[in-house]
C-alpha cells in the first residue's frame, strides 16, 4: 500500500496533525510511527443512506509520522530519517508560521534533501558510467542523472526543476527524496488564525493552512462527525482541514475510489488510478479478479438520482463492462465472476 511521509522541523506541529488525521497521539515520539487515515467521503455516506446499509466502510491510506527534523550543521538530517523518507511514496511537509517564515522552513528542509539527493546521484552516476562502457542501454539513465546533478548542484529540488517525466522516470532507481510528490501544510498559531488562507496562499497553489493546536486537541481528535464539527466551531474553526487534507493526500498518492453498496454494507474501495475492472475486482478479493467475467457499472450520482441498484437495473441504466474497462473515480460496481 502506498503511504505518505509526514515531516516537519522540530516544534512544527506535525505530531498534532498526525493525531488529527489518525487519532494516534505520538507526542514527540523518537521513532517512525505508521497510522491509518480514514477518508471522509460524502458520496459514500449518501450511498449508504440510499441503501439503508447496516455498515459503512470508508477508504483508507497509510501515513508515516517521521520524528521532528533537526538539521545539524554539516551533518544534515541523519541517514535513518532520510531512509524513512525514501520509503515513502509522497511527502507532506508541515511548516511553522509562529514567529517563523514558513517559506524559510521549507527552504531549510529542501536544502537538506537536495544535499542528500546530490550524494545519491553522484554515487549512481559514477557507477552507471563505468557499466555503460559495456552496456549502451544505460545512456538514457546517465543523461538523466547528469541533468539531475546539474539541477541539484544549483540547489534546486527535482520537483521544482524542468526535468521531463521521462527523465524523472530514469531517476526512479535512485529513490530521490526531491523527486516525490509534495503537499504543504502551514501550522498557523491561534493569534493568526484569521490569516490562515493568506499565509497558505503565499506558499503557492495547493498549500493548506490549519491550526494544529486546535485540530490536534485531544478532545477534538476523540470526537467524530457532528460532535467534532461543533467543537471546532466553538473554537473558531468553521471547517476542519482534515477532510481536505486527507483527500488531497489520497489523490497525490495516485489513489481513486470505487464503491459497492447494499443493505448489508456500503464500502469505498481504494484502487490505483488507471486500473482496469479485473484489477479493481481483485481489490475486493483475489477470486473476483481470477474469475472475472464482467462488471455492472453506474456512476454514484446517477445511481442516487435513480434511487437504488434494482431500480437502475430495471430501467437499463447499468452498463456492462469487460476486462478492458478503466474504472473511474466514483463508479459503483458489482462484479460477476466464476471460479
Amino acid at each position: 500500500m502506498e503511504h505518505l511521509g509526514l515531516v516537519g522541523l522540530a516544534d512544527s506541529g506535525h505530531d498534532r496533525l498526525f493525531a488529527a488525521l489518525t487519532g494516534l497521539a505520538v507526542g514527540g515520539a523518537a521513532e517512525r510511527t505508521v497510522g491509518v487515515v480514514r477518508l471522509p467521503d460524502e458520496r459514500l455516506d449518501r450511498l449508504a443512506a440510499m441503501s439503508e446499509s447496516q455498515k459503512v466502510v470508508p477508504a483508507t491510506f497509510e501515513i508515516a509520522y517521521v520524528p521532528g527534523l533537526a538539521p545539524e550543521p554539516g551533518k544534515g538530517l541523519g541517514s535513518r530519517l532520510l531512509g524513512t523518507l525514501r520509503d515513502c511514496d509522497a511527502i507532506l511537509f508541515v511548516l511553522r508560521a509562529d514567529g517563523v517564515d514558513p517559506a524559510e522552513d521549507l527552504a531549510t528542509i529542501e536544502y537538506e534533501l537536495v544535499l542528500a539527493d546530490l550524494a545519491s546521484v553522484e554515487q549512481r552516476l559514477a557507477k552507471q558510467q563505468r557499466l555503460a562502457k559495456g552496456d549502451k542501454s544505460l545512456l538514457p539513465e546517465i543523461a538523466a542523472l547528469e541533468r539531475a546533478l546539474a539541477v541539484l548542484g544549483d540547489g534546486t529540488p527535482v520537483w521544482r526543476s524542468d526535468l521531463s517525466a521521462d527523465e524523472r522516470g530514469h531517476l526512479a532507481p535512485v529513490f530521490l527524496l526531491t523527486n516525490k510528490p509534495v503537499l504543504l501544510v502551514v501550522d498557523v498559531p491561534l493569534d493568526r488564525m484569521d490569516e490562515t488562507a493568506s499565509i497558505a496562499e503565499g506558499l503557492g497553489e495547493g498549500a493548506l493552512g490549519c491550526c494544529t493546536e486546535i485540530e490536534g486537541d485531544p478532545d477534538v481528535v476523540a470526537a467524530e462527525g457532528d460532535e467534532r464539527a461543533s467543537l471546532l466551531a466553538d473554537l473558531g474553526v468553521a471547517e476542519s482541514v482534515v477532510p481536505r487534507l486527507a483527500r488531497a493526500a489520497y489523490l497525490m498518492l495516485g489513489r481513486r475510489t470505487f464503491f459497492t453498496t447494499g443493505d448489508k454494507e456500503s464500502r469505498a474501495w481504494t484502487f490505483r488510478a488507471g486500473a482496469r475492472a479485473p484489477e479493481c475486482a481483485g481489490v475486493i478479493h483475489s477470486d473476483l479478479q481470477r474469475g472475472f467475467i464482467r462488471a455492472e457499472v453506474i456512476h454514484w450520482d446517477e445511481l442516487l438520482e435513480i434511487g437504488g441498484w434494482s431500480k437502475a437495473k430495471d430501467v437499463g441504466k447499468l452498463r456492462v463492462e469487460g476486462k478492458e474497462y478503466e474504472v473511474a473515480d466514483g463508479d459503483v460496481l458489482e462484479i460477476r465472476f466464476n471460479v
